[in-house]
Protein backbone atom coordinates (compact mmCIF):
# COMPACT_ATOMS: atom_id res chain seq x y z
CA UNK A 1 0.00 0.00 0.00
CA UNK A 2 2.95 2.46 1.08
CA UNK A 3 4.68 2.01 -2.53
CA UNK A 4 0.87 2.50 -4.35
CA UNK A 5 0.77 6.13 -2.98
CA UNK A 6 4.57 7.42 -3.74
CA UNK A 7 2.89 10.22 -6.29
CA UNK A 8 0.50 11.06 -4.14
CA UNK A 9 0.23 14.55 -2.63
CA UNK A 10 -3.06 14.77 -0.31
CA UNK A 11 -3.15 18.52 -0.31
CA UNK A 12 -3.19 18.24 -4.45
CA UNK A 13 -6.00 15.58 -4.17
CA UNK A 14 -7.87 17.86 -2.12
CA UNK A 15 -8.29 20.82 -4.21
CA UNK A 16 -9.56 18.71 -6.74
CA UNK A 17 -11.94 16.54 -4.69
CA UNK A 18 -13.44 20.30 -3.93
CA UNK A 19 -14.40 21.31 -7.58
CA UNK A 20 -15.48 17.74 -9.05
CA UNK A 21 -18.82 18.77 -9.62
CA UNK A 22 -18.15 21.18 -11.61
CA UNK A 23 -16.13 19.20 -14.39
CA UNK A 24 -18.60 19.14 -17.08
CA UNK A 25 -19.54 22.70 -16.52
CA UNK A 26 -17.91 24.46 -19.52
CA UNK A 27 -17.99 27.45 -17.32
CA UNK A 28 -16.87 26.98 -14.32
CA UNK A 29 -14.15 25.97 -12.23
CA UNK A 30 -12.74 23.96 -15.44
CA UNK A 31 -13.35 26.57 -18.22
CA UNK A 32 -9.99 26.10 -19.34
CA UNK A 33 -9.73 22.87 -19.63
CA UNK A 34 -13.30 23.25 -21.67
CA UNK A 35 -11.24 25.94 -23.84
CA UNK A 36 -8.23 23.63 -24.49
CA UNK A 37 -9.46 20.61 -24.70
CA UNK A 38 -9.95 20.66 -28.48
CA UNK A 39 -6.08 21.69 -29.42
CA UNK A 40 -5.08 18.80 -27.15
CA UNK A 41 -7.30 15.88 -28.66
CA UNK A 42 -6.39 17.22 -31.94
CA UNK A 43 -2.73 16.26 -30.82
CA UNK A 44 -3.09 13.59 -28.73
CA UNK A 45 -5.27 11.70 -31.90
CA UNK A 46 -2.97 12.63 -34.36
CA UNK A 47 0.08 11.08 -32.50
CA UNK A 48 -1.65 8.07 -31.91
CA UNK A 49 -2.76 8.12 -35.46
CA UNK A 50 1.12 8.06 -36.89
CA UNK A 51 2.10 5.93 -33.75
CA UNK A 52 -0.08 3.00 -34.23
CA UNK A 53 -0.31 3.61 -38.35
CA UNK A 54 -4.54 4.47 -37.96
CA UNK A 55 -6.81 6.42 -39.68
CA UNK A 56 -8.86 9.19 -37.95
CA UNK A 57 -11.49 9.19 -40.90
CA UNK A 58 -12.25 5.43 -40.49
CA UNK A 59 -14.78 4.48 -37.68
CA UNK A 60 -13.70 4.12 -34.15
CA UNK A 61 -9.96 3.88 -35.42
CA UNK A 62 -8.52 3.15 -32.17
CA UNK A 63 -10.13 0.01 -32.04
CA UNK A 64 -8.17 -2.70 -30.51
CA UNK A 65 -6.24 -0.33 -28.32
CA UNK A 66 -6.11 0.09 -24.73
CA UNK A 67 -5.57 3.12 -23.04
CA UNK A 68 -5.19 4.89 -19.68
CA UNK A 69 -6.11 8.25 -18.60
CA UNK A 70 -4.39 9.00 -15.32
CA UNK A 71 -5.79 11.99 -13.36
CA UNK A 72 -8.80 11.19 -15.30
CA UNK A 73 -10.63 14.19 -13.62
CA UNK A 74 -14.64 14.10 -14.43
CA UNK A 75 -13.94 12.26 -18.28
CA UNK A 76 -13.16 15.09 -20.56
CA UNK A 77 -10.74 13.28 -22.39
CA UNK A 78 -11.65 9.58 -21.62
CA UNK A 79 -14.98 10.13 -23.26
CA UNK A 80 -13.75 11.21 -27.02
CA UNK A 81 -10.76 8.31 -26.81
CA UNK A 82 -13.57 5.64 -26.19
CA UNK A 83 -15.61 7.07 -28.80
CA UNK A 84 -12.89 6.43 -31.01
CA UNK A 85 -12.93 3.14 -30.16
CA UNK A 86 -10.30 2.71 -27.81
CA UNK A 87 -10.84 0.44 -24.69
CA UNK A 88 -10.45 3.03 -21.75
CA UNK A 89 -9.94 3.14 -18.03
CA UNK A 90 -9.86 5.90 -16.52
CA UNK A 91 -8.20 6.77 -13.13
CA UNK A 92 -7.81 9.15 -10.57
CA UNK A 93 -7.09 9.34 -6.95
CA UNK A 94 -10.04 12.03 -6.26
CA UNK A 95 -12.45 9.39 -5.72
CA UNK A 96 -15.24 12.22 -6.38
CA UNK A 97 -13.95 13.03 -9.98
CA UNK A 98 -14.57 9.38 -10.28
CA UNK A 99 -18.56 9.82 -9.24
CA UNK A 100 -18.64 12.24 -11.53
CA UNK A 101 -17.03 10.75 -14.61
CA UNK A 102 -18.77 7.87 -13.94
CA UNK A 103 -22.42 9.14 -13.79
CA UNK A 104 -21.58 11.05 -17.08
CA UNK A 105 -20.26 8.23 -19.10
CA UNK A 106 -23.09 6.00 -18.39
CA UNK A 107 -25.32 9.06 -19.29
CA UNK A 108 -23.23 9.23 -22.38
CA UNK A 109 -23.61 5.69 -22.76
CA UNK A 110 -19.77 5.27 -22.89
CA UNK A 111 -18.19 2.31 -21.72
CA UNK A 112 -15.46 3.29 -19.73
CA UNK A 113 -13.57 1.74 -16.60
CA UNK A 114 -13.35 4.34 -14.23
CA UNK A 115 -11.24 3.45 -10.78
CA UNK A 116 -10.40 5.24 -7.86
CA UNK A 117 -6.66 4.04 -8.11
CA UNK A 118 -3.56 5.12 -8.46
CA UNK A 119 -0.94 4.79 -11.39
CA UNK A 120 1.48 2.73 -8.51
CA UNK A 121 -1.46 0.48 -7.90
CA UNK A 122 -2.00 -0.41 -11.73
CA UNK A 123 1.63 -0.78 -12.29
CA UNK A 124 1.70 -3.16 -8.80
CA UNK A 125 -1.26 -4.89 -10.31
CA UNK A 126 0.31 -5.75 -13.71
CA UNK A 127 -1.96 -3.36 -15.80
CA UNK A 128 -0.45 -2.65 -19.11
CA UNK A 129 -1.71 -0.15 -22.06
CA UNK A 130 -1.26 0.42 -25.52
CA UNK A 131 -1.58 4.58 -24.85
CA UNK A 132 -1.00 6.38 -21.51
CA UNK A 133 -2.33 10.02 -21.15
CA UNK A 134 -0.50 11.99 -18.62
CA UNK A 135 -2.25 15.63 -19.11
CA UNK A 136 -1.83 18.17 -16.18
CA UNK A 137 -0.87 15.40 -13.74
CA UNK A 138 2.74 15.27 -13.64
CA UNK A 139 2.97 19.24 -12.13
CA UNK A 140 0.77 18.07 -8.97
CA UNK A 141 1.90 14.93 -7.94
CA UNK A 142 4.52 14.40 -5.04
CA UNK A 143 7.65 12.74 -7.04
CA UNK A 144 7.31 14.07 -10.75
CA UNK A 145 10.93 11.39 -11.64
CA UNK A 146 9.01 8.09 -9.89
CA UNK A 147 5.77 9.13 -11.40
CA UNK A 148 7.22 9.11 -14.81
CA UNK A 149 8.89 5.51 -14.23
CA UNK A 150 5.19 4.36 -13.15
CA UNK A 151 4.09 5.95 -16.34
CA UNK A 152 6.86 3.84 -18.14
CA UNK A 153 6.10 0.36 -16.58
CA UNK A 154 2.49 1.03 -17.55
CA UNK A 155 3.18 1.06 -21.04
CA UNK A 156 3.08 -2.15 -23.47
CA UNK A 157 6.87 -1.99 -25.17
CA UNK A 158 6.14 0.27 -28.18
CA UNK A 159 3.77 2.05 -26.11
CA UNK A 160 2.73 5.79 -26.42
CA UNK A 161 2.84 8.04 -23.45
CA UNK A 162 1.40 11.88 -24.32
CA UNK A 163 2.10 14.35 -21.22
CA UNK A 164 1.23 17.99 -20.92
CA UNK A 165 2.19 20.23 -18.48
CA UNK A 166 3.09 24.12 -17.47
CA UNK A 167 6.50 25.31 -18.08
CA UNK A 168 8.32 27.05 -15.04
CA UNK A 169 8.73 30.71 -16.51
CA UNK A 170 8.39 34.42 -16.09
CA UNK A 171 5.80 34.26 -18.62
CA UNK A 172 3.83 31.02 -16.86
CA UNK A 173 3.66 32.75 -13.59
CA UNK A 174 1.94 36.00 -15.32
CA UNK A 175 -0.89 33.68 -17.31
CA UNK A 176 -1.16 30.99 -15.72
CA UNK A 177 -1.00 32.04 -12.45
CA UNK A 178 -2.13 35.74 -11.98
CA UNK A 179 -4.17 35.61 -15.47
CA UNK A 180 -6.22 32.38 -14.79
CA UNK A 181 -6.40 32.20 -11.06
CA UNK A 182 -5.65 36.21 -10.11
CA UNK A 183 -7.55 38.18 -12.58
CA UNK A 184 -10.04 35.43 -15.18
CA UNK A 185 -10.62 33.74 -11.89
CA UNK A 186 -11.24 30.32 -13.71
CA UNK A 187 -9.48 28.56 -11.27
CA UNK A 188 -9.43 28.93 -7.24
CA UNK A 189 -6.07 30.56 -6.08
CA UNK A 190 -4.11 28.27 -5.12
CA UNK A 191 -4.71 25.42 -7.74
CA UNK A 192 -1.50 26.24 -9.01
CA UNK A 193 2.05 26.27 -7.38
CA UNK A 194 4.80 27.85 -10.41
CA UNK A 195 7.50 26.63 -8.27
CA UNK A 196 5.97 23.16 -9.25
CA UNK A 197 6.28 23.43 -12.69
CA UNK A 198 8.18 21.94 -15.18
CA UNK A 199 10.70 22.57 -18.00
CA UNK A 200 10.65 21.12 -21.38
CA UNK A 201 14.03 20.17 -20.72
CA UNK A 202 13.42 18.77 -17.38
CA UNK A 203 10.99 16.80 -18.65
CA UNK A 204 12.96 15.38 -21.31
CA UNK A 205 15.73 14.15 -18.77
CA UNK A 206 13.26 12.66 -16.41
CA UNK A 207 11.44 10.86 -19.15
CA UNK A 208 14.91 9.58 -20.64
CA UNK A 209 15.99 8.40 -17.09
CA UNK A 210 13.13 6.60 -16.71
CA UNK A 211 13.44 4.72 -19.80
CA UNK A 212 11.43 6.41 -22.15
CA UNK A 213 12.49 7.59 -25.87
CA UNK A 214 11.14 11.43 -26.47
CA UNK A 215 9.04 11.85 -29.75
CA UNK A 216 7.93 15.10 -29.91
CA UNK A 217 7.36 18.17 -27.94
CA UNK A 218 4.37 21.50 -28.99
CA UNK A 219 2.82 24.11 -26.99
CA UNK A 220 -0.47 25.22 -26.30
CA UNK A 221 -0.63 29.25 -27.24
CA UNK A 222 -3.92 30.55 -26.08
CA UNK A 223 -4.89 33.66 -28.60
CA UNK A 224 -6.97 36.85 -26.26
CA UNK A 225 -7.93 38.06 -29.50
CA UNK A 226 -9.47 35.11 -30.73
CA UNK A 227 -10.30 33.27 -27.58
CA UNK A 228 -8.71 30.27 -28.61
CA UNK A 229 -6.24 27.85 -28.12
CA UNK A 230 -3.95 26.41 -30.91
CA UNK A 231 -0.36 24.03 -31.78
CA UNK A 232 2.93 25.67 -31.76
CA UNK A 233 5.97 24.24 -33.52
CA UNK A 234 8.13 26.91 -31.20
CA UNK A 235 6.48 28.63 -28.10
CA UNK A 236 6.69 26.20 -25.24
CA UNK A 237 6.95 29.14 -22.72
CA UNK A 238 3.65 28.48 -20.83
CA UNK A 239 1.34 25.09 -21.94
CA UNK A 240 3.29 22.26 -23.33
CA UNK A 241 2.69 18.99 -24.48
CA UNK A 242 5.36 15.92 -25.24
CA UNK A 243 4.80 12.46 -26.62
CA UNK A 244 7.08 9.73 -25.62
CA UNK A 245 7.62 5.78 -26.62
CA UNK A 246 8.60 2.81 -24.32
CA UNK A 247 11.18 0.77 -26.37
Amino acid sequence: MQASQTSIDPAEIAKFEAMAAEWWDPHGKFKPLHMLNPCRLDYITRQIEAEFERDLREEAPFKGLRLLDIGCGGGLLSEPMARLGAEVVGADAAEGNIHVARIHAEQSGLAIDYRHTTAEALAEAGERFDVVLNMEVVEHVADPRAFLATCRELLKPGGLMICSTINRTARSFALAIVGAEWVMRWLPRGTHDWRRFITPDELRAMSKAAGLEPLDAKGFVFNPLTWSWSISERDLSVNYVTAARRP
